[in-house]
């Protein structure tokens, strides 16, 4: 499975330089309100360290990190599902996005106005929720005006259905996000289709001056405190000092970089676990002579599901499975030794993969 993100935010508030720091595709930047006519999308490989460890013990003709697929949409803009601004005509663009990333700007800029006229985070994320509510407002009503109509004919199903998206625009209407409400499995089929943009799972960066990196700064401290009850991932980035970092081609001048700046590694990092315990997911290596690679699965996911994964013929054919862990692989050096050690197991269908297993799949189609 790939793991996609959507970058949301207002227009001129860092969420392109962010973007040009963090993914293999690099999009235009202006100081410009509503410069961009689409959206931008890019590949990031998910840096994790036990690749570097595993290449070690294993011999290999390439490492394949997973990846993260990310889409920056334009700008959004109060009364943008009025017509203002182009960003919310894009934001179809992330309805199957898994998670969102909103950048909110936390820093002063006299040569980077502001569309709103000043700088006030708390007032940035209401226009965005607002924008997103709007929308997901006009998808609910559009589905209940056909199952309205279904349910003339004495459907009991579009009935129901229709009381439950009922319920959805109320709480809407309040102003509040769809995720906030709890959804039962039944329930959540009406919607699935609808792909809300507030069910979604949202990480908030707040986007600093390089001064304010570590700490952060006061404009931190009022999203922090409009956050407290949410229990939201957020994340403190200088999105300008990010970018001159992700310019150096050697890694160990990056890192220089970053131990100068009083950094202990790069924001794309954070953002990246941060992403995954958003939506509770895993990793699990494949290793062998022609490639090592990193997979991304769900938490809780069986070792056939995961054969899915690698390829649909290994979870159609599945015998069963040969399991050793990156840690005990790492530890002790190879396959036979992990044999020899007892950390080398054979698993059916409905073993539970754990986050750094390696896995080999035996299959027969």
């Amino acid at each position: 499975m790939g793991l996609k993100c959507g970058i949301i935010g207002l227009t001129n508030i860092g969420k392109t330089t962010l973007f040009n720091c963090i993914s293999n595709t690099k999009a235009e930047i202006t100081s410009f309100a509503y410069s961009s006519n689409r959206s931008n999308i890019g590949m990031i490989n998910v840096p994790d360290q036990r690749l570097s460890e595993l290449v070690k013990y294993q011999e290999t003709q390439k490492v394949i990190p997973a990846t993260l697929e990310i889409v920056d949409i334009p700008g959004l803009a109060k009364g943008a599902s009025k017509g203002e601004g182009v960003g919310n005509v894009f934001l179809s663009d992330i309805r199957n996005y898994d998670s969102l990333i909103h950048v909110i700007r936390c820093f002063d800029d006299e040569n980077l106005s502001h569309i709103e006229g000043s700088i006030d985070p708390v007032r940035d994320m209401e226009i965005v929720d607002l924008e997103l509510q709007i929308r997901d407002l006009e998808s609910i009503n559009k589905k209940m005006e056909k199952l309205i109509k279904i349910s003339k004919s004495g459907d009991k199903e579009a009935k129901h259905g229709h009381e439950v998206l009922n319920a959805l625009k109320r709480h809407l209407e309040n102003f509040q996000p769809v995720r906030k409400v709890p959804i039962t499995e039944f329930e959540r089929k009406y919607i699935e289709d609808l792909s809300l943009l507030t069910a979604k799972p949202v990480m908030y960066v707040c986007n600093v001056d390089e001064a304010s990196a570590i700490k952060g700064n006061n404009y931190v401290d009022q999203v922090k405190d409009t956050l407290k009850n949410d229990k939201a991932e957020l994340l403190i980035i200088a999105a300008d000092l990010e970018a001159e970092i992700a310019e150096l081609d050697d890694e160990n001048d990056r890192m220089e970089f970053l131990l100068d700046t009083g950094l202990e590694e790069p924001g794309v990092n954070k953002l990246i676990r941060s992403a995954y315990r958003l939506l509770n997911l895993n990793t699990f290596f494949t290793i062998g002579p022609k490639e090592i690679k990193a997979w991304t699965i769900h938490e809780g996911v069986t070792a056939l599901q995961a054969a899915g994964v690698v390829h649909s013929d290994m979870e159609r054919g599945f015998i069963r499975a040969e399991v050793m862990h990156s840690d005990d692989f790492v530890t002790f050096g190879s396959e036979k030794a992990c044999k020899e050690n007892g950390k080398f197991h054979v698993e059916g269908k409905n073993y539970v993969v754990k986050d750094g297993d390696i896995l080999h799949f035996l299959f027969n189609v």
